[in-house]
């Protein structure tokens, strides 16, 4: 029996992105590989704004299903490629579309802003989605006297409550990473590095907010960290986003805070097992056999469009 040629993951994704004008798209949460490999690396804000604006052919979404998902409402006429099509989202599940659907109908008085995580259904039901880098700029653009519903992410709505000065009535949703960060293993840290910077992502809850020096969108806490080298920072967002913390500011250094599992000893827990689904081989596999792909139908494009260009048009 001949051996099987190991596959040089790297240059085979290379070769077939130029093969078939693909663009890879990775979120900040993906393994350091992928990011590495990837044409464009951002949150949700920027990696929607690069989908709507890519002359790819096809775009490989290296992230969870509601972003590929967006990427195809932007782009329905291109091939949308997701390596693991299993990779959902914790605040995507929390929210279904016919529990809220009967919320919604319940305050028609209501303008409905989502955030992005979420499903093409759910931003078929809302009004504006929005993402944790423009949704303070996006909700300030709104009457004072307008009634809101915030959905899925309830942490994420308090906390926008506070900076807004607004009364939005939120959907009970939360994220699995964001939401078991532990305050004791946060105080823990915070007590063997004085000097460090808390940086939090506002998907946290308000008890470790309450201890973060800065509070921003996972790209704001990475410019933040620029704007601060050779200095100790603590990570309370996905340990993803280290990786390119690391490479922008190598002199610096970068402690991810424990979840408060298995009695606060869990460091791995802090990562999003669905964003971990995409690995290298898959990827790989996905270009190679043009599968799995993501498809919506026409109706779901259309209905779920809208609000997707108002956030891009509001976010200018």
């Amino acid at each position: 029996m001949n051996p099987v040629t190991p596959v040089d993951y790297e240059d085979e994704i290379r070769r077939l992105k130029r093969e078939m004008n693909a663009v890879i798209l990775a979120h900040y949460y993906q393994e350091d590989d992928i990011q590495d490999i990837a044409d464009f690396i951002g949150d949700s804000l920027q990696l929607a704004q690069e989908a709507a604006k890519t002359s790819a052919d096809v775009i490989v979404f290296c992230g969870v299903r509601f972003m590929a998902e967006g990427a195809k409402i932007l782009n329905p006429e291109k091939q949308v490629l997701l390596p693991d099509l299993a990779a959902g989202c914790s605040l995507e599940t929390s929210c279904p579309p016919a529990p809220f659907k009967k919320f919604r109908d319940e305050h028609p008085d209501h303008l409905v802003v989502t955030y992005i995580n979420c499903s093409a259904a759910i931003k078929a039901l809302s009004d504006i989605i929005v993402t944790s880098s423009n949704a303070e700029k996006i909700i300030n653009q709104l009457p004072r006297d307008q009634k809101i519903i915030f959905a899925p992410d309830k942490f994420l709505g308090a906390y926008l409550n506070k900076k807004t000065g607004r009364d939005m009535r939120l959907w009970n949703g939360t994220c699995l990473v964001h939401e078991r960060f532990s305050e004791r293993e946060l105080i823990k840290l915070k007590t063997a590095h004085p000097k460090a910077h808390v940086i939090a992502h506002p998907e946290c809850p308000e008890e470790l907010l309450r201890h973060a020096d800065f509070i921003g969108s996972t790209s704001a806490l990475l410019k933040f960290t620029i704007a601060h080298p050779g200095e100790e920072f603590l990570v309370l967002t996905e340990a993803g986003i280290i990786h390119q913390m690391e490479k922008h500011s190598p002199g610096s250094r970068f402690y991810p805070v424990p979840s408060a599992l298995d009695g606060g000893a869990c460091v791995a827990c802090n990562t999003c097992p669905y964003m971990k689904m995409n690995t290298m081989e898959k990827l790989y596999l996905s270009m190679r056999d043009r599968t799995p792909e993501l498809t919506l139908t026409p109706a779901e494009i259309t209905a779920a469009k809208k609000p997707l260009v108002r956030m891009l048009e509001m976010s200018k």
